[in-house]
């Protein structure tokens, strides 16, 4: 089921009001709600974030542009569509100067009215997007993709798509490097919500006393250079999905505030004392051990147990090796600097084979961006990749030759997650040699 957007009709005329209320909620899309005058309005904007509002000009009370500046001001993500039976050119050039999306006629058509609010979605959606890619390019640059075909991978988004189809938190767990926000912008993708904004948090590279304006917005003069209220993170992301990454590195300050949060839907902006109410699915990432933070008393159990309604562990590269020649020729493609695409040698991918990448995904991109970049010949070859440690070549001399043969043979069965024959053959011994060796050296891949 797509999720519904909220809409708010503000005209005194209460039998036209609900009329039109009875024909937008019809549609199935949308949920609406009623103001017959600005005093009302306001009261419930402060409340609610609504993504339309349908608004007449003279109202008694508080009339439709006061109203209309106190959205600008308190909700500026609200796409406002004037209702107006004296609609002329100087109030749509008036009202466009205040903020406002369009401006119709009374008396109106239903298809008319429907039409410009598929429009205003659709410009809000525009907005959204052009801020999120601001803020994202630089992080998010290149299509992001899930490459592999392993089994332990191939689990990883069977689950993925069991968690799409629901609505629940979820938390993804995996060390650095592993793409657990591609995971995350994966489940949202796949998820009703896909149509709505993904809206990533990185929690560990903003400071604690900026994190919670970040998040839930602030209102004017709450500190010093809030000159206008500011919509957070969350009010972006209504109707969508807010990625926090990096959850374990949130303060221990505003850990109770997103824990109200998640419980209820309920926030504050900094400075505000207004309860607004978000639709929000939260996905959070860590690579923190959150059992051993909580027992160090640095991280709140409740919010532990609340963030952690459902687990995706990403594995790291070391246990889907089968999965880095399709990695690598991914990245040498996607690193290419001309046309033509660089080729790598049977000894470096080997190499690469071999090596347990402690950085991940994200080390083995930068090795083959280095090596295309300095590689000075189409093949790449053992020496253009610089690898940061000594793994993938080990000394012979600080070691007994059986432990090197051990130590070769194990890496060569994870290579091909256990299989037996296809480590046969790479290593050139029949598989009953292969079964005393494992024997032998008292081999376990568990």
């Amino acid at each position: 089921m797509s999720q519904r957007y909220q809409i708010l009709i503000v005209d005194d005329e209460a039998e036209l009001t609900t009329l039109l209320k009875e024909e937008l909620q019809g549609a199935g899309t949308c949920e609406v709600d009623l103001a017959f005058d600005g005093v009302e309005a306001i009261n419930l904007i402060q409340k609610t974030l609504y993504d339309v509002v349908l608004l007449d000009m003279k109202m008694p009370r508080v009339d439709g542009r006061e109203v209309l500046r106190y959205i600008q001001e308190n909700s500026p993500s609200s796409q406002v569509i004037i209702l107006s039976q004296y609609a002329d050119l100087k109030m749509a050039v008036e009202t466009t100067k205040l903020g406002a999306y369009e401006v119709l006629g009374k008396p109106y058509d239903i298809d008319q009215v429907e039409q410009t609010i598929r429009r205003a979605l659709e410009r809000k959606k525009l907005v959204i997007d052009n801020s999120l890619l601001q803020t994202e390019l630089s992080r998010k640059a290149g299509k992001a993709e899930i490459i592999g075909q392993s089994k332990v991978l191939t689990q990883v988004l069977e689950s993925v798509r069991r968690v799409a189809e629901s609505d629940s938190i979820a938390l993804i767990l995996g060390p650095s490097g592993t793409g657990k926000e591609l995971i995350a912008n994966l489940i949202h993708k796949s998820s009703p919500r896909k149509d709505r904004p993904f809206v990533p948090v990185n929690c560990s590279s903003i400071p604690d006393t900026l994190l919670e304006s970040e998040l839930f917005g602030h209102e004017k003069g709450a500190f010093t250079n809030a000159y206008s209220a500011k919509p957070g993170l969350v009010e972006v992301a209504n109707g969508g999905t807010l990625f926090l990454d990096e959850v374990g590195d949130i303060s221990p300050v505003i850990q109770p505030k997103l824990l109200r949060f998640l419980e209820t839907g309920d926030f504050r902006r900094v400075g505000g004392t207004n309860e607004l109410k978000a639709d929000v699915r939260v996905i959070s990432a860590t690579n923190k051990n959150l059992q051993e933070e909580a027992r160090a008393g640095r991280f709140r159990e409740d919010l532990l147990y609340r963030l952690n309604v459902i687990t995706i562990r990403v594995p790291p590269l070391k246990d889907h090796r089968e999965d880095i020649p399709l990695l690598v020729e991914h990245f040498l493609k996607k690193k290419a600097r001309s046309k033509e695409v660089k080729q790598i040698s049977d000894k470096a991918l080997e190499m690469l084979m071999m090596y347990d990448w402690p950085g991940n995904v994200r080390e083995l991109e930068h090795v083959i961006e280095g090596a295309v970049i300095l590689s000075p010949h189409p093949i790449i070859e053992p020496a253009d990749l610089h690898i940061a440690d000594s793994q993938a070549k080990p000394s012979p001399a600080s070691l007994a030759i059986e432990e090197i043969e051990r130590q070769h043979i194990e890496k060569v069965l994870r290579m091909f997650n256990g299989n037996r024959k296809k480590s046969a053959e790479a290593l050139n011994i029949s598989e009953k040699g292969l079964y005393l060796k494992i024997k032998e050296y008292a081999i376990s891949l568990d």
